[in-house]
């Protein structure tokens, strides 16, 4: 059962390809594939925004550290003196360590929103070029589809068919950085 049910749709491709005109099987269907993320790595300015994401970081970890380690010395200091303690007390030391936790959990919260901007405003326009230069290398040298890497989910592609190097070297030379034209001044107001 499970072989005849393969083998009417087997026979129809067989038979459909066979009868292709070849002017449509001659003409090929060109895919090329780019890694957007090794390529922002990879040229100059991806470099200098990953510098300036990385400062930004430790900078940030470094009050993170501290806010961490004050909030660690407290949580010791309540599990050593709370025997100590009147009841009003303990409640008040575990309320302050409770609050000072979340406040800290807040703020990690807000740098990893700040660092994930910074890093969209850095490498926006790395990506605005680098799509320019792959318009043009598809329409120049005949692609019928450009995917990126790892939003379409490709495991393996034939280095003949990855753009990520080409798109690099396109970059690093200058190219898609046509100069935008001008903005104008603000009218000055009496």
């Amino acid at each position: 059962m499970t072989l005849q049910r393969y083998a009417l749709p087997l026979f129809a491709a067989l038979l459909f390809s066979a009868l292709l005109p070849r002017a449509v099987s001659a003409q090929a269907t060109k895919i090329g594939v780019v890694d957007l993320q090794r390529a922002i790595n990879e040229t100059e300015d991806g470099r200098k925004s990953k510098d300036r994401l990385k400062k930004l970081f430790e900078s940030r970890q470094t009050g993170l550290d501290k806010k961490q380690e004050d909030l660690k010395k407290l949580k010791e200091e309540i599990e050593k003196q709370q025997s100590l303690w009147t009841p009003e007390v303990r409640a008040q030391k575990i309320e302050s360590y409770q609050k000072q936790l979340v406040d800290l959990q807040q703020i990690y919260v807000e740098y990893q929103r700040e660092l994930a901007e910074k890093e969209g405003e850095l490498t926006k326009t790395i990506i605005e070029r680098m799509e320019k230069i792959l318009r043009r290398i598809g329409q120049t040298d005949g692609y019928t589809l450009i995917m990126e890497r790892g939003e379409a989910g490709i495991i393996y592609v034939p280095g003949n068919l990855d753009l990520t190097d080409v798109v690099i070297q396109r970059y690093n030379a200058g190219e898609g950085a046509e100069a935008a034209p001008a903005a104008k001044p603000p009218a000055k107001t009496k």
